[in-house]
């Protein structure tokens, strides 16, 4: 009699976990659209929870009101330079995919150059042809890239003005949902929060490191432009692997190309020698010390966030190996440690 009811009892958990799982991919496949704007509002409310709790738990203020004001705060903080970095650049890579032939004619003559000095073949004409037309068709995606970050944007605030009213419920329910024990909840909710915060703050920290050592290169060599150079440097920064790479080495085939080898070279060396440095001693140094991320957790996850969820990848894809890590313990905590326990018990 007990097995059977045993056995009604699984049949009907198993039948539940199964809608769940259908209404969960459901609601995956239809909101997707929607996980770059979560994402962001987590990472948003990660950073601000602490104040939230501070100013309506100790100073009784008003939670919609308290809010409000942590939203234009980090409106001004966060957004409002991003913005101004965009809307400098915006004209300028406007102004550079209009005029892509020119580019293309420098790049010819750079190749040119060095195949008649080291008499080599680097590529064909026609390939490097092929380039104007790819740098063509990357305005129409930049505008609409600018569009669908705006949509994000005021999606993810309007989420996060729901989490930080709703906080502490919210971190209750979750808490209390989570089939896990309270230790590993609690390592996880740690692992969470520290990944946030070291890749929220660290890698633009990072990428506005090298973006100043860059500009005082910049001056000193006499790049044109080294502040419009400076916000690129910043942008690409962010950027894993190649990084800072993005903004110097257009730099130094624009030297070469215009006949200046000397300041070319010495591009080449500030750029490879002292901005990469900077780089890869910050991103292996201060990202593991925030973090106590592995390296190439932060490379190849970045790599992986990029691809899933657009630019707030950055901050989110080496949070997921970090998980995907994390929970293979709490696996082996929940799950094998208890096996193991039973089949001693068994066998005395």
């Amino acid at each position: 009699m007990s097995s059977n009811i045993i056995d009604q009892n699984r049949i009907r958990q198993l039948f539940f976990i199964a809608i769940i799982l259908l209404l969960g991919i459901l609601l995956f496949f239809e909101l997707r659209s929607f996980i770059p704007a979560l994402l962001g509002a987590i990472t948003l409310y990660v950073l601000m929870r602490g104040f939230m709790f501070h100013l309506t738990e100790k100073r009784k203020w008003r939670k919609g009101w308290t809010a409000l004001l942590l939203m234009i705060l980090s409106i001004i903080v966060i957004l409002l330079p991003v913005g101004l970095l965009a809307n400098m650049l915006s004209s300028k890579i406007s102004y550079a995919i209009q005029h892509s032939n020119e580019v293309v004619e420098a790049l010819k003559k750079v190749v040119a150059n060095i195949e008649h000095k080291f008499d080599v073949t680097i590529t064909s004409a026609d390939n490097i042809n092929k380039l104007s037309g790819v740098v063509a068709e990357t305005l129409p995606k930049i505008l609409g890239a600018t569009f669908n970050t705006l949509a994000t944007i005021f999606f993810m605030y309007f989420i996060l003005y729901f989490m930080l009213v709703n906080g502490r419920y919210m971190e209750n329910a979750i808490y209390e949902y989570i089939p896990l024990k309270d230790e590993n909840v609690g390592k996880l909710r740690k692992e969470v929060n520290k990944m946030v915060v070291s890749n929220a703050i660290g890698i633009p920290m990072v990428a506005f490191a090298q973006g100043v050592v860059g500009l005082i290169g910049y001056l000193i060599i006499g790049v044109n432009e080294p502040f419009f150079w400076f916000g690129v440097t910043c942008i690409a920064g962010m950027l894993p692997v190649v990084g800072a790479a993005l903004a110097y080495i257009p730099i130094i085939i624009i030297f070469f190309a215009n006949d200046e080898t000397w300041k070319g070279v010495a591009m080449m060396i500030y750029g490879f020698g002292i901005i990469g440095t900077v780089d890869n001693v910050l991103r292996f140094t201060l990202l593991k010390k925030m973090g106590n991320v592995h390296p190439l957790t932060t490379v190849f996850g970045v790599i992986i966030g990029l691809n899933l969820f657009g630019f707030i990848g950055l901050i989110f894809g080496p949070l997921l190996i970090s998980l995907f890590m994390l929970l293979l313990k709490i696996y082996s905590s929940e799950f094998i440690s208890k096996q193991r326990d039973i089949n001693k018990i068994m066998e005395n």
